[in-house]
């Protein structure tokens, strides 16, 4: 499994699962059991999840596929911005530990900025970890101009993570936000890794696959696994799908291959608003 390294010196699997849309649907509830636990057993120990997702269904069906494995997992969750308050992110991290079945989140995020300041959810936050309930604590779908306010509160420059849409349809964090974060040593975290599967029907992807005897899933994860301290979190709710994804960490693209894949999809000339989904 190759990994990325958080701030303070912790490997993490840089190949992980997403749960998106996982835990709505009772029809569908034991094959995502069957995938999480399998991606456990394949060594994708991270996943992401948040109390948005199924309002909190998602947090459950974790809590169900880790149960009785609880220390092979690195678990993330994220903090609706409206709960991000200095007593209202306890309470919101307290209902997600319920929820997930667990005395402690190993990354918690704030899912995105909102109306409460972000040196108030520091402090939130800071208070978790002092108490044991939160390991890591980063964030999700911050801005360049984000990131420079949070460093200027008691506590941002701790961030571990930040969860950003990148793919390879979506590189225009690559002008400015992804160097100031490697230059501050904090890892991205990439969600939707294959644009909600949209990138498997794209034509350059496909021909580029062909070429090189792999799947468009496995071309788009290899492109991202490529880049150091980049964690890539697609969600996958069947067992077929994620032992394709697991295939993706026997790539060794070469530069060739990646220039070729610039070509197809190029980097971005100039700065790009933030995307997100």
């Amino acid at each position: 499994m190759k990994t990325a390294i958080l701030p303070g010196g912790e490997t993490v699997a840089a190949l992980g699962m997403g749960t998106w849309n996982m835990g709505e649907n009772p029809a569908a509830r034991a094959e995502e059991l069957a995938t999480l636990r399998l991606g456990l057993d394949l060594g994708m120990t991270l996943i992401d999840t948040a109390e948005m997702y199924g309002e909190g269904r998602s947090e459950e069906l974790v809590g169900e596929a880790i149960a009785g494995r609880r220390d092979e997992v690195f678990l993330v969750s994220k903090v609706y911005p409206h709960n991000a308050g200095r007593k209202s992110a306890v309470a919101a991290c307290e209902r997600s530990l319920r929820r997930l079945g667990t005395d402690r989140l190993d990354l918690y995020l704030l899912h995105w900025r909102g109306g409460v300041p972000l040196a108030e959810t520091m402090e939130a936050f800071m208070a978790l970890q002092k108490a044991g309930k939160v390991r890591h604590f980063g964030v999700s779908n911050l801005s360049l101009d984000d990131m420079r306010a949070l460093w200027r509160v008691p506590g941002g420059n701790q961030v571990a993570a930040n969860q950003l849409l990148y793919n390879l349809a979506r590189r225009g964090i690559e002008w400015d936000l992804l160097p100031w974060l490697r230059q501050h040593g904090v890892p991205l975290m990439a969600y939707s890794p294959i644009e909600q599967a949209t990138l498997l029907r794209n034509a350059g992807l496909v021909r580029f696959s062909g070429q090189h005897g792999i799947t468009p899933a496995q071309a788009a994860l290899g492109w991202l696994l490529a880049q150091d301290n980049v964690i890539a979190i697609p969600k996958t709710s069947h067992r077929e799908r994620l032992r394709e994804n697991h295939g993706a960490l026997a790539l060794r693209l070469s530069p060739q291959q990646l220039a070729a894949l610039d070509v197809a999809f190029p980097p971005p000339r100039g700065p790009h608003p933030l995307e997100m989904l």
